[in-house]
């Protein structure tokens, strides 16, 4: 809310999902910059093109798998234009008791794919203001995707500044690095802790990014280390596999990319739906040590 108080070009636009996303209290404090457009997420997308070409900054607040439904517009007015518009994506990844039509876990991959688009995700819920402050200040097409449910609170996670393409290392390990994009962070946390008790050295890096990725930070901690990433989207043009690109460009290094099956995820609790899917931090844990052979 103190990004709206401090600039009165900032705008929220959404498509009938006005509590969903959390934006009663900004309609009610702004109500002449607050425009929900029913059930029409590509009138909301064109919208928002239309308001930033006016000099307006708006943030349009969606749930990823509704999004998909203004692809066409999000290529052709706003990034084909390089526009500043800003889409704070909810209900990234599983769900869980949102059901199976509601999984948001393409986002990244159709995001990625556009040219002038960048990509975040925050690790924890006091990452998600200043990745928002980042996005207007950039003037371009952003899109910050983050998970249904309540904000968590990591210690050491959200200190470092946010800088373009560049993610935070959270702790530093000899033999792994975890590289967790979004609400993947915690989990990999905590299976860099199991590693440990069994003997692993695993750092982590909250990865902030999917798009772009920072070269030069990339090539130093990804530097003799095992490589994991984890998403909570399909690998298919996912997170991992822009890692993987990148760094077989740097000099060809191996990456293990851990994230959702190309498949359609069942309606369920999102604890056991990663558990199923070899998402938990056991599940993870265990996937390392296997590869490291000491399981």
């Amino acid at each position: 809310m103190s990004i709206a108080k401090g600039s009165r070009e900032v705008v929220a636009v959404t498509a009938a999902m006005k509590l969903g996303t959390g934006l009663e209290r900004f309609s009610v404090l702004f109500p002449e910059r607050f425009f929900d457009v029913g059930i029409a997420e590509q009138l909301a997308v064109n919208m928002a093109a239309g308001m930033a070409i006016g000099g307006l900054k708006p943030v349009v607040a969606v749930y990823s798998t509704f999004l998909q439904r203004a692809f066409d517009q999000l290529s052709q007015e706003v990034c084909l234009q390089d526009l500043p518009v800003v889409l704070a994506v909810d209900r990234a990844g599983l769900v869980g008791d949102d059901g199976e039509t509601h999984h948001g876990y393409f986002d990244v991959s159709y995001l990625s794919m556009l040219p002038n688009m960048t990509v975040m995700a925050p690790g924890d819920g006091k990452e998600l203001g200043p990745m928002l402050e980042h996005a207007l200040e950039l003037g371009r097409p952003v899109a910050v995707r983050f998970p249904r449910g309540s904000a968590s609170d990591l210690d050491g996670v959200g200190v470092a500044p946010v800088i373009q393409g560049r993610g935070e290392v959270l702790s530093e390990g000899e033999e792994v690095v975890l590289i967790a994009l979004g609400d993947l962070v915690p989990r990999a946390i905590e299976a860099a802790r199991l590693l440990g008790e069994a003997g692993v050295d695993a750092g982590v890096v909250n990865a902030r990014f999917a798009k772009p990725l920072d070269i030069a930070f990339y090539e130093r901690i990804t530097e003799r280390r095992m490589v994991v990433t984890l998403e909570d989207n399909v690998l298919s043009g996912g997170f991992g596999s822009a890692v993987e690109r990148l760094l077989y460009e740097l000099g060809g290094r191996d990456v293990i990319s851990l994230g959702l099956p190309d498949a359609y995820v069942p309606h369920g609790p999102t604890p056991r739906l990663l558990d199923d899917l070899g998402l938990s931090a056991r599940s993870i844990a265990d996937d390392v040590l296997e590869r490291l052979g000491r399981s």
